[in-house]
C-alpha cells in the first residue's frame, strides 16, 4: 500500500484515482469512504470541520485495506493516517507491514486556496479548511518520523504544476521503490 499525503486541495484525490485506475490499485479515500456512509451524524461532523473519531476511522480503513490485500491488490491511501494516534495505531497493530512507501505532495497555500475554491464542495467552508490545513501542518513530521521509525521510506513531492507533471513525478518514485 502506498500513502498520499498533502494538506486539503493538494491533489491526493485526483492523483490517487489516476494512479487506481492506471495500475489497477485500490483507492482507499477516508474522506470518499466516510461520505459514502450516509450517516447523518458523520455529515454533521465533517460540514463543521471537525473530525470523525479515530477509532471509527482506522477500523473503516483497516477493513478496506483488508479487502484490497485479499483481492490482490495494491492500493492507494488517501487522506489515512491523518493524525498521531492513527499512525500509532497503524504501527503498533502491524498494519505498517502492508505500507510500501508515503508520498507527500507539497503545494503552497495560495495554489492550495485556489484548488479548494475551484472544486466546490459543501464541506469546504473556510473555517473546515483552515481546521484541516492546520492539523496536517501539526502532524505531518511527527507523522512521518513514526511511519520511518517503523521501515517506511516517505519522500516529498512537488504537488504544484499539471496533473500529468505531477503523476508523472510521484511515477517516478515510485518506479524508484520498485511498486511499478
Amino acid at each position: 500500500m502506498i500513502i498520499l499525503f498533502g494538506a486539503a486541495g493538494s491533489g491526493k484525490s485526483v492523483q490517487g484515482q489516476r494512479l487506481a485506475e492506471k495500475y489497477n490499485f485500490r483507492w482507499l479515500s477516508v474522506g470518499q469512504l466516510l461520505r459514502n456512509q450516509n450517516d447523518p451524524e458523520l455529515e454533521k461532523i465533517m460540514l463543521k470541520g471537525e473530525l470523525v473519531p479515530d477509532e471509527f476511522v482506522v477500523k473503516m480503513m483497516h477493513e478496506a485495506g483488508e479487502e484490497a490485500l485479499a483481492a490482490g491488490q495494491n492500493a492507494i491511501l488517501d487522506g489515512y493516517p491523518r493524525d498521531d494516534w492513527q499512525a500509532n495505531w497503524i504501527v503498533e497493530n502491524g498494519d505498517v507491514k502492508n505500507i510500501e512507501g508515503a508520498i507527500v505532495l507539497k503545494v503552497s497555500h495560495d495554489e492550495l486556496w485556489n484548488r479548494l475554491q475551484d472544486r466546490g464542495r459543501e464541506d469546504d467552508t473556510k473555517e473546515s479548511i483552515e481546521k484541516r490545513w492546520n492539523l496536517f501542518e501539526q502532524t505531518i513530521y511527527s507523522m512521518s518520523e513514526k511511519l520511518s521509525g517503523a521501515g517506511v521510506q516517505i519522500q516529498n513531492v512537488n504537488g504544484e504544476g499539471t496533473i500529468e507533471e505531477v503523476t508523472e513525478r510521484i511515477e517516478k518514485v515510485l518506479r524508484e521503490w520498485g511498486i511499478i
